[in-house]
Order: structure tokens, then C-alpha cells, then sequence
């Protein structure tokens, strides 16, 4: 996976809960499109079906953070009476 010294920066600076708005975007950036692959072709040929497997998992993780980056969070609270449960 190809990274730059900015997104290093930006992933550790996120990591440490330091990171400014356009590090957050950046780290945000490379975790959904670099490591998880999510807007990439899955299919990987071969003898085997191996690493096409390992690109499909790579990808959900990158697709489950892209729905939560969208998600409204007041269906989830409807659907889910235990999101955030009540003060007091």
C-alpha cells in the first residue's frame, strides 16, 4: 500500500486524537481508498480464490465505515433502543 509522510502523520496524529480537520479527512481518506481497497475491483486471479477473499474482507471493512460516515444516527437510534440509552 502506497502511503506518504502525510498520511502518516495524519493517521498518528488521529491516533492520538490530535489531529486538525484536514488530518482527519487525509487519515479518513487513505484508511477507506489505501488499506481497506474499497473502491476497488475485488477479483483477484489465480489458481486460487485466496486473495480474492482477503480483497473482499478488506473491502467490507472500507464499506461498514463508509455507511457509518452516512448513516443517519437517528434511524439507528430507532432501529436500536440500546444506542444511546438514557441519562441518569
Amino acid at each position: 500500500m502506497a502511503y506518504e509522510l502525510a498520511d502518516v502523520t495524519a493517521i498518528q496524529a488521529l491516533h492520538r486524537g490530535e489531529a486538525s480537520a484536514d488530518q482527519q479527512r487525509r487519515a479518513m481518506d487513505w484508511i477507506v481508498k489505501q488499506a481497506c481497497a474499497t473502491y476497488d475491483f475485488p477479483f483477484r486471479p489465480g489458481p486460487s480464490d485466496r486473495e480474492t477473499n482477503i480483497a473482499l474482507g478488506r473491502q467490507f471493512v472500507g464499506q461498514q465505515i463508509v455507511k457509518m460516515l452516512y448513516i443517519n444516527p437517528n434511524a439507528v437510534r430507532r432501529s436500536d433502543p440500546r444506542a444511546d440509552p438514557p441519562e441518569g
